[in-house]
Protein backbone atom coordinates (compact mmCIF):
# COMPACT_ATOMS: atom_id res chain seq x y z
CA UNK A 1 0.00 0.00 0.00
CA UNK A 2 1.66 3.29 -0.94
CA UNK A 3 2.09 6.19 1.55
CA UNK A 4 0.91 9.65 0.73
CA UNK A 5 3.06 13.14 0.76
CA UNK A 6 3.15 16.38 0.77
CA UNK A 7 5.60 18.81 -0.86
CA UNK A 8 6.84 22.03 0.72
CA UNK A 9 5.75 23.54 -2.58
CA UNK A 10 3.75 26.99 -2.17
CA UNK A 11 -0.40 25.89 -3.40
CA UNK A 12 -1.14 28.01 -6.63
CA UNK A 13 -4.72 28.72 -7.09
CA UNK A 14 -5.01 25.75 -9.91
CA UNK A 15 -3.21 23.27 -6.96
CA UNK A 16 -5.85 24.68 -4.57
CA UNK A 17 -6.95 22.24 -1.72
CA UNK A 18 -10.40 20.69 0.00
CA UNK A 19 -10.93 21.01 3.59
CA UNK A 20 -13.24 20.29 6.34
CA UNK A 21 -14.31 19.61 9.71
CA UNK A 22 -16.55 18.26 12.19
CA UNK A 23 -15.49 18.21 15.98
CA UNK A 24 -14.58 19.95 18.94
CA UNK A 25 -11.97 21.71 21.25
CA UNK A 26 -9.14 20.34 23.59
CA UNK A 27 -10.58 16.88 23.06
CA UNK A 28 -12.56 15.61 20.13
CA UNK A 29 -13.49 18.09 17.98
CA UNK A 30 -14.41 21.22 16.41
CA UNK A 31 -18.14 21.84 16.28
CA UNK A 32 -20.59 23.93 14.00
CA UNK A 33 -22.75 24.63 17.23
CA UNK A 34 -24.60 27.72 18.05
CA UNK A 35 -25.07 26.86 21.88
CA UNK A 36 -22.63 29.44 22.74
CA UNK A 37 -22.31 32.91 22.21
CA UNK A 38 -19.23 33.47 19.83
CA UNK A 39 -16.12 34.30 21.86
CA UNK A 40 -15.19 36.87 18.87
CA UNK A 41 -17.03 39.89 18.40
CA UNK A 42 -19.01 40.23 15.32
CA UNK A 43 -19.28 43.79 13.55
CA UNK A 44 -22.97 43.59 14.58
CA UNK A 45 -22.62 43.24 18.47
CA UNK A 46 -18.43 45.23 18.13
CA UNK A 47 -17.90 48.79 18.71
CA UNK A 48 -14.69 48.21 17.42
CA UNK A 49 -12.78 49.30 14.42
CA UNK A 50 -11.84 47.49 11.37
CA UNK A 51 -8.37 46.36 12.38
CA UNK A 52 -8.01 47.01 15.80
CA UNK A 53 -6.13 44.57 17.94
CA UNK A 54 -8.29 42.96 20.36
CA UNK A 55 -6.08 42.46 24.41
CA UNK A 56 -4.88 39.19 25.76
CA UNK A 57 -7.31 37.55 27.15
CA UNK A 58 -5.39 35.34 29.47
CA UNK A 59 -2.85 36.57 31.91
CA UNK A 60 0.06 34.27 31.12
CA UNK A 61 1.86 33.84 27.66
CA UNK A 62 4.06 31.52 28.09
CA UNK A 63 4.96 28.61 30.52
CA UNK A 64 3.18 26.63 32.06
CA UNK A 65 -0.93 26.85 32.37
CA UNK A 66 -4.08 25.06 33.94
CA UNK A 67 -6.73 24.69 31.16
CA UNK A 68 -10.01 24.34 33.84
CA UNK A 69 -9.25 21.11 35.50
CA UNK A 70 -7.00 20.13 32.67
CA UNK A 71 -3.33 19.93 32.73
CA UNK A 72 -1.01 21.31 29.63
CA UNK A 73 1.55 22.88 29.42
CA UNK A 74 1.96 26.29 27.20
CA UNK A 75 2.87 25.28 23.81
CA UNK A 76 6.01 27.21 22.09
CA UNK A 77 4.44 29.70 19.58
CA UNK A 78 6.65 30.15 16.75
CA UNK A 79 7.25 33.83 17.21
CA UNK A 80 7.52 35.41 20.37
CA UNK A 81 3.63 37.73 20.21
CA UNK A 82 5.03 39.70 22.86
CA UNK A 83 8.28 40.96 20.49
CA UNK A 84 5.92 42.23 17.76
CA UNK A 85 5.51 45.47 17.30
CA UNK A 86 1.54 46.33 16.74
CA UNK A 87 2.52 48.93 13.75
CA UNK A 88 3.65 45.65 11.84
CA UNK A 89 0.66 43.34 13.08
CA UNK A 90 -1.49 46.36 11.82
CA UNK A 91 0.64 45.92 8.50
CA UNK A 92 0.39 42.11 8.08
CA UNK A 93 -3.43 42.07 9.02
CA UNK A 94 -4.27 44.47 6.47
CA UNK A 95 -2.44 42.17 3.96
CA UNK A 96 -3.85 39.56 4.83
CA UNK A 97 -7.33 40.97 4.38
CA UNK A 98 -6.63 42.24 1.13
CA UNK A 99 -4.98 38.71 -0.16
CA UNK A 100 -8.26 37.14 1.24
CA UNK A 101 -10.43 39.10 -0.95
CA UNK A 102 -8.74 39.37 -4.20
CA UNK A 103 -8.28 35.22 -4.17
CA UNK A 104 -11.33 33.95 -2.94
CA UNK A 105 -10.96 33.39 0.99
CA UNK A 106 -14.50 33.86 1.76
CA UNK A 107 -17.84 32.86 3.25
CA UNK A 108 -21.19 34.34 3.66
CA UNK A 109 -22.23 36.86 5.88
CA UNK A 110 -24.48 35.40 8.79
CA UNK A 111 -25.77 38.84 8.27
CA UNK A 112 -27.07 38.68 5.08
CA UNK A 113 -29.99 36.12 4.80
CA UNK A 114 -29.27 36.17 1.42
CA UNK A 115 -25.74 35.21 1.70
CA UNK A 116 -26.89 31.37 1.97
CA UNK A 117 -28.59 30.78 -0.99
CA UNK A 118 -27.47 33.70 -3.79
CA UNK A 119 -23.71 33.78 -5.03
CA UNK A 120 -21.96 36.68 -4.54
CA UNK A 121 -24.54 38.28 -1.49
CA UNK A 122 -22.82 39.38 2.07
CA UNK A 123 -19.53 37.63 1.24
CA UNK A 124 -16.91 38.36 4.19
CA UNK A 125 -13.39 37.02 4.33
CA UNK A 126 -13.68 33.60 6.21
CA UNK A 127 -12.01 33.44 10.17
CA UNK A 128 -8.44 32.38 10.14
CA UNK A 129 -5.09 32.95 11.97
CA UNK A 130 -2.53 35.50 11.22
CA UNK A 131 0.18 33.05 11.37
CA UNK A 132 0.45 29.45 11.04
CA UNK A 133 0.68 27.07 14.02
CA UNK A 134 3.63 25.26 15.09
CA UNK A 135 2.96 21.43 14.56
CA UNK A 136 5.96 18.96 15.27
CA UNK A 137 7.32 17.99 11.77
CA UNK A 138 8.02 13.83 13.07
CA UNK A 139 3.65 14.12 13.96
CA UNK A 140 2.70 15.17 10.78
CA UNK A 141 4.58 13.13 8.94
CA UNK A 142 2.76 10.24 11.03
CA UNK A 143 -0.75 11.76 10.06
CA UNK A 144 0.02 11.48 6.78
CA UNK A 145 1.12 7.90 7.00
CA UNK A 146 -1.65 6.77 8.25
CA UNK A 147 -3.97 8.02 5.69
CA UNK A 148 -3.92 5.77 3.05
CA UNK A 149 -3.82 2.80 5.45
CA UNK A 150 -7.24 4.19 7.22
CA UNK A 151 -8.69 4.58 3.75
CA UNK A 152 -8.13 0.79 2.98
CA UNK A 153 -9.73 0.01 6.50
CA UNK A 154 -13.06 2.18 5.65
CA UNK A 155 -13.29 0.27 2.08
CA UNK A 156 -13.04 -3.01 3.59
CA UNK A 157 -14.98 -2.25 6.75
CA UNK A 158 -17.92 -0.80 4.33
CA UNK A 159 -18.41 -4.07 2.45
CA UNK A 160 -19.09 -6.31 5.80
CA UNK A 161 -22.57 -5.60 5.86
CA UNK A 162 -23.49 -7.87 9.15
CA UNK A 163 -20.59 -6.20 10.98
CA UNK A 164 -22.06 -3.16 10.48
CA UNK A 165 -25.95 -3.88 10.98
CA UNK A 166 -24.48 -6.06 14.26
CA UNK A 167 -22.57 -2.87 15.69
CA UNK A 168 -25.23 -0.58 15.14
CA UNK A 169 -28.06 -2.60 16.25
CA UNK A 170 -28.75 -1.35 20.12
CA UNK A 171 -27.63 1.93 18.73
CA UNK A 172 -30.47 1.37 15.76
CA UNK A 173 -33.32 1.01 18.90
CA UNK A 174 -32.95 4.47 20.66
CA UNK A 175 -31.15 6.59 17.50
CA UNK A 176 -34.01 7.36 14.86
CA UNK A 177 -31.60 8.97 12.57
CA UNK A 178 -29.23 6.10 12.48
CA UNK A 179 -31.94 3.55 12.87
CA UNK A 180 -32.90 5.22 9.07
CA UNK A 181 -29.71 5.08 7.39
CA UNK A 182 -29.61 1.50 8.64
CA UNK A 183 -32.98 0.85 7.36
CA UNK A 184 -31.25 2.07 3.60
CA UNK A 185 -28.20 -0.02 4.24
CA UNK A 186 -30.86 -3.13 4.60
CA UNK A 187 -32.16 -2.54 1.93
CA UNK A 188 -29.25 -2.30 -0.53
CA UNK A 189 -28.19 -5.77 1.05
CA UNK A 190 -31.39 -7.31 0.14
CA UNK A 191 -31.37 -6.29 -3.32
CA UNK A 192 -27.77 -7.36 -3.21
CA UNK A 193 -26.32 -4.35 -5.07
CA UNK A 194 -22.87 -4.53 -5.56
CA UNK A 195 -20.71 -0.82 -5.22
CA UNK A 196 -18.08 -1.75 -7.94
CA UNK A 197 -16.77 2.01 -8.10
CA UNK A 198 -16.17 2.95 -4.57
CA UNK A 199 -15.20 6.77 -3.83
CA UNK A 200 -14.05 8.12 -0.51
CA UNK A 201 -13.03 11.45 -0.13
CA UNK A 202 -12.29 11.23 3.67
CA UNK A 203 -10.65 13.57 6.52
CA UNK A 204 -8.89 12.14 9.77
CA UNK A 205 -8.74 14.47 12.75
CA UNK A 206 -5.88 14.83 15.23
CA UNK A 207 -5.04 16.39 18.37
CA UNK A 208 -1.63 16.59 19.79
CA UNK A 209 -1.74 15.12 23.34
CA UNK A 210 0.70 17.76 25.76
CA UNK A 211 0.83 15.25 28.25
CA UNK A 212 1.96 11.72 26.27
CA UNK A 213 3.24 13.65 23.62
CA UNK A 214 1.34 11.09 21.60
CA UNK A 215 -1.18 12.46 18.49
CA UNK A 216 -4.24 10.65 19.16
CA UNK A 217 -7.04 10.42 16.37
CA UNK A 218 -10.27 12.41 17.19
CA UNK A 219 -12.86 10.84 14.10
CA UNK A 220 -12.44 9.94 11.27
CA UNK A 221 -14.72 11.50 8.60
CA UNK A 222 -16.61 9.56 5.25
CA UNK A 223 -19.01 12.34 4.99
CA UNK A 224 -18.87 16.11 3.88
CA UNK A 225 -14.65 16.60 4.91
CA UNK A 226 -15.27 20.56 4.20
CA UNK A 227 -13.27 23.71 4.26
CA UNK A 228 -10.72 22.22 1.62
CA UNK A 229 -10.54 24.95 -0.84
CA UNK A 230 -10.61 27.58 2.08
CA UNK A 231 -8.26 25.38 4.18
CA UNK A 232 -5.91 25.11 1.21
CA UNK A 233 -6.22 29.26 0.56
CA UNK A 234 -4.87 29.52 3.72
CA UNK A 235 -1.77 27.69 3.59
CA UNK A 236 -1.28 29.70 0.49
CA UNK A 237 -2.29 33.21 2.11
CA UNK A 238 0.41 32.06 5.40
CA UNK A 239 2.84 31.72 2.69
CA UNK A 240 2.74 34.63 1.05
CA UNK A 241 2.55 36.42 4.26
CA UNK A 242 6.02 34.72 5.41
CA UNK A 243 7.15 35.45 1.99
CA UNK A 244 6.70 39.28 2.82
CA UNK A 245 7.64 39.01 6.75
CA UNK A 246 9.08 36.18 7.29
CA UNK A 247 12.68 38.11 7.98
CA UNK A 248 10.50 40.65 10.43
CA UNK A 249 9.01 37.57 12.52
CA UNK A 250 12.50 35.06 11.45
CA UNK A 251 10.08 32.52 10.05
CA UNK A 252 10.64 30.79 6.59
CA UNK A 253 7.79 30.46 4.32
CA UNK A 254 9.16 26.85 3.34
CA UNK A 255 8.38 25.26 6.30
CA UNK A 256 4.26 25.49 5.92
CA UNK A 257 3.83 22.26 4.04
CA UNK A 258 1.95 22.51 0.51
CA UNK A 259 -1.65 21.76 0.81
CA UNK A 260 -3.44 20.23 -2.49
CA UNK A 261 -6.44 18.77 -1.40
CA UNK A 262 -8.76 20.95 -3.65
CA UNK A 263 -6.91 19.15 -6.69
CA UNK A 264 -6.61 15.72 -5.57
CA UNK A 265 -9.63 15.49 -4.46
CA UNK A 266 -11.25 16.79 -7.71
CA UNK A 267 -8.47 14.83 -9.75
CA UNK A 268 -10.37 11.68 -7.25
CA UNK A 269 -13.97 12.60 -8.56
CA UNK A 270 -12.73 12.91 -12.36
CA UNK A 271 -11.60 9.79 -12.16
CA UNK A 272 -14.56 8.46 -10.55
CA UNK A 273 -15.87 9.98 -13.47
CA UNK A 274 -14.38 8.43 -15.88
CA UNK A 275 -14.12 4.83 -14.77
CA UNK A 276 -18.23 5.63 -15.01
CA UNK A 277 -17.51 6.02 -18.46
CA UNK A 278 -20.50 8.65 -19.43
CA UNK A 279 -18.90 11.49 -21.14
CA UNK A 280 -22.52 13.43 -21.16
CA UNK A 281 -22.83 12.74 -17.21
CA UNK A 282 -22.56 15.33 -14.68
CA UNK A 283 -21.17 15.46 -10.83
CA UNK A 284 -23.96 16.30 -8.33
CA UNK A 285 -22.81 18.18 -5.17
CA UNK A 286 -25.64 17.36 -2.85
CA UNK A 287 -26.06 20.38 -0.67
CA UNK A 288 -28.04 22.48 2.04
CA UNK A 289 -30.92 24.44 1.04
CA UNK A 290 -28.98 27.68 3.04
CA UNK A 291 -25.26 26.86 2.16
CA UNK A 292 -22.88 30.11 3.64
CA UNK A 293 -19.72 28.23 2.72
CA UNK A 294 -20.38 27.46 -0.67
CA UNK A 295 -17.37 29.21 -1.93
CA UNK A 296 -15.43 26.53 -0.80
CA UNK A 297 -17.66 23.40 -2.72
CA UNK A 298 -17.31 25.90 -5.84
CA UNK A 299 -13.57 25.73 -5.54
CA UNK A 300 -13.74 22.06 -6.00
CA UNK A 301 -16.45 22.47 -8.68
CA UNK A 302 -14.14 24.99 -10.82
CA UNK A 303 -11.04 23.12 -10.89
CA UNK A 304 -13.27 20.19 -12.15
CA UNK A 305 -14.42 21.88 -14.94
CA UNK A 306 -11.34 23.75 -15.84
CA UNK A 307 -8.94 20.76 -15.33
CA UNK A 308 -10.88 17.47 -16.07
CA UNK A 309 -14.05 19.31 -17.98
CA UNK A 310 -16.25 17.46 -15.72
CA UNK A 311 -19.47 19.51 -15.26
CA UNK A 312 -21.23 20.00 -12.25
CA UNK A 313 -24.89 20.84 -10.96
CA UNK A 314 -25.61 21.48 -7.19
CA UNK A 315 -28.86 19.99 -5.83
CA UNK A 316 -30.54 19.95 -2.18
CA UNK A 317 -32.14 16.58 -1.43
CA UNK A 318 -36.29 17.89 -1.82
CA UNK A 319 -34.61 18.86 -4.99
CA UNK A 320 -33.18 15.36 -6.15
CA UNK A 321 -36.72 13.77 -5.05
CA UNK A 322 -38.34 16.29 -6.81
CA UNK A 323 -36.02 16.22 -10.10
CA UNK A 324 -34.65 12.82 -9.44
CA UNK A 325 -35.54 9.86 -11.74
CA UNK A 326 -34.14 5.61 -11.73
CA UNK A 327 -33.98 4.40 -14.90
CA UNK A 328 -34.77 0.51 -15.33
CA UNK A 329 -30.66 -0.08 -15.98
CA UNK A 330 -29.71 2.22 -13.02
CA UNK A 331 -29.32 5.19 -14.75
CA UNK A 332 -29.94 8.17 -12.29
CA UNK A 333 -31.54 11.14 -13.90
CA UNK A 334 -31.67 14.69 -11.94
CA UNK A 335 -33.63 17.51 -13.71
CA UNK A 336 -32.72 15.06 -17.16
CA UNK A 337 -29.26 14.61 -16.63
CA UNK A 338 -27.47 11.69 -16.38
CA UNK A 339 -25.47 11.96 -12.86
CA UNK A 340 -22.05 9.71 -13.09
CA UNK A 341 -21.12 10.59 -9.59
CA UNK A 342 -22.71 11.59 -5.92
CA UNK A 343 -20.65 13.72 -3.54
CA UNK A 344 -22.78 14.71 -0.61
CA UNK A 345 -21.97 18.14 1.10
CA UNK A 346 -25.32 17.59 3.01
CA UNK A 347 -27.12 14.57 4.70
CA UNK A 348 -24.90 14.19 7.79
CA UNK A 349 -27.51 15.29 9.88
CA UNK A 350 -31.02 14.59 10.97
CA UNK A 351 -31.95 17.92 10.18
CA UNK A 352 -30.78 17.46 6.77
CA UNK A 353 -33.81 15.48 6.45
CA UNK A 354 -36.90 17.74 7.61
CA UNK A 355 -39.95 15.15 5.69
CA UNK A 356 -39.94 12.05 3.84
CA UNK A 357 -39.28 13.92 0.64
CA UNK A 358 -35.58 13.72 1.94
CA UNK A 359 -35.33 10.44 2.81
CA UNK A 360 -36.95 9.31 -0.69
CA UNK A 361 -34.66 11.11 -2.30
CA UNK A 362 -31.54 9.21 -0.19
CA UNK A 363 -32.90 5.82 -0.90
CA UNK A 364 -33.01 6.90 -4.57
CA UNK A 365 -29.02 7.38 -4.75
CA UNK A 366 -28.26 4.70 -3.16
CA UNK A 367 -30.45 2.33 -5.46
CA UNK A 368 -28.47 3.65 -8.81
CA UNK A 369 -25.95 2.84 -10.54
CA UNK A 370 -24.18 6.21 -9.79
CA UNK A 371 -21.20 6.58 -7.86
CA UNK A 372 -21.75 7.58 -4.55
CA UNK A 373 -19.18 9.91 -2.13
CA UNK A 374 -20.26 8.31 0.17
CA UNK A 375 -22.28 5.12 -0.37
CA UNK A 376 -24.68 4.07 2.30
CA UNK A 377 -21.81 1.92 3.64
CA UNK A 378 -19.09 4.28 3.86
CA UNK A 379 -20.90 6.75 5.50
CA UNK A 380 -21.73 4.14 8.43
CA UNK A 381 -18.57 2.74 8.53
CA UNK A 382 -17.51 6.58 9.97
CA UNK A 383 -20.25 6.58 12.81
CA UNK A 384 -18.50 6.97 15.95
CA UNK A 385 -19.77 3.48 17.34
CA UNK A 386 -17.91 2.00 14.28
CA UNK A 387 -14.52 4.04 15.61
CA UNK A 388 -15.10 2.41 19.20
CA UNK A 389 -15.90 -1.16 17.50
CA UNK A 390 -12.68 -0.79 15.52
CA UNK A 391 -10.45 -0.13 18.55
CA UNK A 392 -11.72 -3.32 20.60
CA UNK A 393 -8.96 -6.07 20.66
CA UNK A 394 -8.75 -8.15 17.77
CA UNK A 395 -11.17 -6.10 15.40
CA UNK A 396 -8.81 -4.44 13.03
CA UNK A 397 -7.39 -8.11 12.33
CA UNK A 398 -10.66 -8.89 10.40
CA UNK A 399 -10.23 -6.03 8.00
CA UNK A 400 -6.05 -5.72 7.62
CA UNK A 401 -3.47 -8.64 7.12
CA UNK A 402 -0.45 -5.83 8.22
CA UNK A 403 0.48 -6.43 11.76
CA UNK A 404 2.76 -3.22 10.91
CA UNK A 405 -0.24 -1.47 9.88
CA UNK A 406 -2.63 -2.36 12.32
CA UNK A 407 0.27 -1.22 14.65
CA UNK A 408 0.69 2.70 13.35
CA UNK A 409 -2.78 2.33 13.58
CA UNK A 410 -3.87 1.28 17.06
CA UNK A 411 -0.47 3.49 18.13
CA UNK A 412 -3.11 6.84 17.40
CA UNK A 413 -6.29 5.48 19.05
CA UNK A 414 -7.24 7.28 22.00
CA UNK A 415 -9.52 5.48 24.70
CA UNK A 416 -12.80 4.64 23.07
CA UNK A 417 -15.74 2.50 25.13
CA UNK A 418 -19.13 2.02 25.06
CA UNK A 419 -21.22 2.71 27.82
CA UNK A 420 -21.85 -1.00 28.95
CA UNK A 421 -18.51 -1.07 30.43
CA UNK A 422 -19.62 -0.58 34.32
CA UNK A 423 -15.75 0.23 34.95
CA UNK A 424 -15.25 3.01 32.74
CA UNK A 425 -18.92 4.44 33.00
CA UNK A 426 -17.72 4.69 36.83
CA UNK A 427 -14.59 6.77 35.98
CA UNK A 428 -16.34 8.85 33.80
CA UNK A 429 -19.04 9.70 36.69
CA UNK A 430 -15.72 10.09 39.04
CA UNK A 431 -13.72 12.26 36.79
CA UNK A 432 -16.04 13.34 33.97
CA UNK A 433 -13.08 15.87 32.98
CA UNK A 434 -11.58 13.44 31.67
CA UNK A 435 -13.83 12.04 28.98
CA UNK A 436 -16.22 13.47 26.39
CA UNK A 437 -19.71 11.40 25.34
CA UNK A 438 -20.36 10.97 21.76
CA UNK A 439 -23.63 10.67 20.14
CA UNK A 440 -23.72 9.29 16.24
CA UNK A 441 -23.52 12.54 14.60
CA UNK A 442 -21.85 14.54 12.55
CA UNK A 443 -21.23 17.81 12.05
CA UNK A 444 -19.60 18.70 15.76
CA UNK A 445 -22.09 20.95 18.55
CA UNK A 446 -23.11 17.44 19.38
CA UNK A 447 -20.61 15.98 22.45
CA UNK A 448 -21.18 16.39 25.90
CA UNK A 449 -18.61 17.57 28.53
CA UNK A 450 -17.46 18.27 31.98
CA UNK A 451 -20.28 17.94 34.52
CA UNK A 452 -22.95 16.89 31.57
CA UNK A 453 -20.88 13.84 31.79
CA UNK A 454 -21.83 13.11 34.81
CA UNK A 455 -25.47 14.26 35.03
CA UNK A 456 -26.12 12.20 31.58
CA UNK A 457 -24.60 9.13 32.73
CA UNK A 458 -26.27 9.14 35.95
CA UNK A 459 -29.26 9.91 34.12
CA UNK A 460 -29.07 7.18 31.98
CA UNK A 461 -28.09 5.02 35.17
CA UNK A 462 -31.67 5.75 36.76
CA UNK A 463 -33.50 5.06 34.07
CA UNK A 464 -32.14 1.75 33.28
CA UNK A 465 -33.16 2.35 29.45
CA UNK A 466 -30.92 1.29 26.38
CA UNK A 467 -30.67 4.83 25.73
CA UNK A 468 -26.96 4.44 26.74
CA UNK A 469 -26.52 2.76 23.06
CA UNK A 470 -26.53 6.11 21.35
CA UNK A 471 -23.29 7.56 22.85
CA UNK A 472 -19.62 5.95 23.23
CA UNK A 473 -17.27 7.41 25.98
CA UNK A 474 -13.90 8.94 24.84
CA UNK A 475 -10.66 9.97 26.42
CA UNK A 476 -10.41 13.70 26.48
CA UNK A 477 -7.41 14.78 24.93
CA UNK A 478 -5.52 17.85 26.02
CA UNK A 479 -3.23 19.59 23.40
CA UNK A 480 -0.80 22.31 23.83
CA UNK A 481 -2.01 25.80 24.78
CA UNK A 482 -0.01 28.70 22.47
CA UNK A 483 -0.72 31.87 22.28
CA UNK A 484 -1.88 33.68 18.57
CA UNK A 485 -3.74 36.56 16.30
CA UNK A 486 -7.29 35.10 15.71
CA UNK A 487 -9.28 37.17 12.82
CA UNK A 488 -12.72 37.69 12.42
CA UNK A 489 -15.08 40.20 10.90
CA UNK A 490 -12.16 41.92 10.25
CA UNK A 491 -10.91 42.42 13.55
CA UNK A 492 -7.67 41.09 15.26
CA UNK A 493 -7.45 39.11 18.82
CA UNK A 494 -4.53 38.38 20.48
CA UNK A 495 -5.55 34.98 22.09
CA UNK A 496 -4.89 31.40 24.04
CA UNK A 497 -5.72 28.62 21.48
CA UNK A 498 -5.60 24.90 20.65
CA UNK A 499 -5.69 23.34 17.35
CA UNK A 500 -6.98 20.53 15.42
CA UNK A 501 -5.46 18.62 12.96
CA UNK A 502 -7.35 17.48 9.81
CA UNK A 503 -5.30 15.40 7.44
CA UNK A 504 -7.77 14.52 4.11
CA UNK A 505 -7.06 11.33 2.03
CA UNK A 506 -8.80 9.94 -1.18
CA UNK A 507 -9.69 6.53 -2.03
CA UNK A 508 -11.29 5.27 -5.49
CA UNK A 509 -11.67 1.33 -6.48
CA UNK A 510 -13.17 -0.34 -9.34
CA UNK A 511 -13.70 -3.78 -8.52
CA UNK A 512 -10.53 -5.12 -7.35
CA UNK A 513 -8.50 -2.36 -8.84
CA UNK A 514 -6.98 0.01 -6.79
CA UNK A 515 -7.07 3.51 -8.65
CA UNK A 516 -6.24 6.14 -6.21
CA UNK A 517 -5.13 5.96 -2.33
CA UNK A 518 -3.54 9.12 -1.51
CA UNK A 519 -2.73 11.67 1.23
CA UNK A 520 -4.50 15.15 -0.06
CA UNK A 521 -3.89 17.92 2.05
CA UNK A 522 -4.99 19.02 5.28
CA UNK A 523 -6.78 21.23 7.45
CA UNK A 524 -6.00 23.18 10.88
CA UNK A 525 -8.28 24.49 12.80
CA UNK A 526 -7.40 26.89 15.91
CA UNK A 527 -9.64 27.90 18.48
CA UNK A 528 -9.75 30.23 21.80
CA UNK A 529 -8.87 27.47 24.62
CA UNK A 530 -11.46 28.56 26.92
CA UNK A 531 -14.51 27.02 24.94
CA UNK A 532 -15.83 23.40 24.48
CA UNK A 533 -17.29 24.69 21.37
CA UNK A 534 -15.05 25.72 17.94
CA UNK A 535 -17.38 25.80 14.88
CA UNK A 536 -15.87 28.23 12.26
CA UNK A 537 -19.03 29.09 11.15
CA UNK A 538 -20.56 29.48 14.61
CA UNK A 539 -17.87 31.96 15.40
CA UNK A 540 -15.52 30.24 17.85
CA UNK A 541 -12.82 28.64 15.55
CA UNK A 542 -10.78 29.68 12.47
CA UNK A 543 -8.81 28.22 9.51
CA UNK A 544 -5.55 27.40 10.10
CA UNK A 545 -2.22 26.33 8.34
CA UNK A 546 0.87 24.64 10.22
CA UNK A 547 4.80 25.40 10.62
CA UNK A 548 6.81 22.62 10.79
CA UNK A 549 9.26 22.27 13.66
Amino acid sequence: MGVGHSSLSSCSVDSLCIIAFTAQPKTSSFSNSNRQKPLFPTKKHSPFAVLKIGTLNCARVAGEMEIGKGIAAAGKPIVDLHGIDDGLIQKIVYDALVWSSLHGLVVGDRNDQRSGKLPGVGMVHAPIALLPTSFPESHWKQACELAPIFNELIDRVSLDGKFLQDSLARTKKVDAFTSRLLDIHSKILEMNKKEEIRLGLHRSDYMLDEKTKLLLQIEFNTISSSFAGLGCLVTDLHRTLLNDYGEDLGLDSKRIPGNTATGQFAEALAKAWTEYNNPRAVAMIVVQTEERNMYDQHWLCTVLKERYNVRTIRKTLAEIDSEGQLLPDGTFLVGGQAVAVVYFRAGYAPTDYPSESEWRARLLMERSSAIKCPSISYHLAGTKKIQQELAKPNVLEKFLESKEDIAKLRKCFAGLWSLVDSDITKKAIEKPELFVMKPQREGGGNNIYGDDVKETLLRLQKEVSEEDAAYILMQRIFPAVSPTFLIRDSICHKEHAISELGVYSAYLRNKESVIMNDQCGYLMRTKVSSSNEGGVAAGFAVLDSIYLT
